[in-house]
């Protein structure tokens, strides 16, 4: 019997708040308790766009209205779901949102979470996790060792060392699924367990610990969209739409290795903000710093149609500065 297929309508909705990543999830959206991202079906004939849809789903379930949104993929997987109907296949159309945290009203089964309570493995900005160097490396290297011997163990090495920044290979902040999609093959994660994945007889035991689980394949959708922030901090100044309208370079600059997981060196960065152009002064400062008052800035709107790239990159090697 032909399988029935639906779309789903997926939102990743991002802030940064506190100097941490958060994302916005409901609850209910698996029989385990996971949370969720928001999202629901495309209803055809309610539904005229798949963003009108989208956003539909989100005031209902969330009491937010959007703002900007964006494509940010479509997952086809056959059993993306894990346990769910074998009949359905359900083609996931993820949106990505970045916003300014508010107060949640009443009413809506929403929560701000933060990201790295999901992808704990992504935050080094205080070093490599102890969770990357004390537990997942060693799970992996288990895993790798139960590949039969030659070009099959040679590939799992291959693979762990790309994605993980291990060996040779430097740490490459952008390949935040690839890392995530790893660890779901090695049974690390709790969604590989779901319905008899890849997880049944891997690496560990036991994946808790290994991060908190989203329902359905909701952590690779939000895996995806951190890699693609990650990546478009380099030729977008999206960074801005996270900050209020006046703000410090030293808030500029926590809002970007908040976002990237890495701490970058502060001069180095304020040299690549003022070459880039991308802030002008308003002409006041902030007092609360706690020591000299710090100068008040502004996003140069401009700069968007003066060059086409006007991101604000990551300058150097990551390091941690006071």
């Amino acid at each position: 019997m032909p399988r029935e297929v639906t779309v789903g309508l997926h939102a990743t909705i991002v802030a940064v708040t506190g100097a941490e990543p958060r994302v916005l999830t409901v609850s209910g959206g698996a029989d385990d308790g996971a949370p969720a991202l928001p999202f629901g079906p495309l209803d055809p004939d309610r539904h005229r766009t798949l963003e009108l849809g989208l956003r539909a789903w989100v005031r209902g379930q969330t009491g937010k209205d959007l703002a900007h949104v964006e494509q940010l993929y479509t997952f086809g997987d056959r059993d993306r779901g894990g346990a769910a109907d074998e009949r359905a296949r359900v083609i996931a159309v993820a949106y990505l949102a970045l916003v300014r945290e508010r107060h949640l009203a009443a009413g809506h089964p929403a929560a701000w979470q933060a990201v790295y309570r999901f992808l704990p493995w992504e935050d080094r900005r205080g070093g490599e996790p102890a969770l990357l160097r004390d537990r997942i490396r060693p799970a992996l290297d288990a895993w790798i060792a139960a590949a039969p011997a030659g070009a099959a163990r040679r590939e799992r090495r291959g693979r762990a060392d790309i994605t993980f920044g291990s060996g040779a290979a430097p740490w490459d902040a952008e390949r935040v699924l690839d890392r995530y999609e790893l660890l779901y093959e090695a049974g690390l994660v709790a969604e590989a367990r779901r319905g008899g994945g890849p997880g049944d007889g891997g690496a560990a035991s036991d994946p808790a610990g290994f991060g908190a689980p989203l329902a359905l394949d909701h952590r690779r959708i939000l895996a995806t969209a951190l890699g693609r922030l990650r990546g478009k901090l380099k030729y977008r100044p999206l960074v801005f739409e996270l900050l209020p309208e006046a703000f410090t370079l030293l808030q500029l600059q926590r809002t970007v290795e908040t976002l990237a997981g890495v701490r970058l060196h502060k001069q180095n960065f304020r040299r690549l903000v003022e070459r880039g152009a991308l802030v002008e002064g308003t002409g006041r400062v902030e007092p609360a710093t706690g020591g000299r008052p710090a100068k008040l800035f502004r996003f140069r709107r401009e700069v968007q149609h003066e060059r086409p790239a006007p991101g604000v990159g990551l300058p150097g090697l990551p390091v941690a500065d006071s």
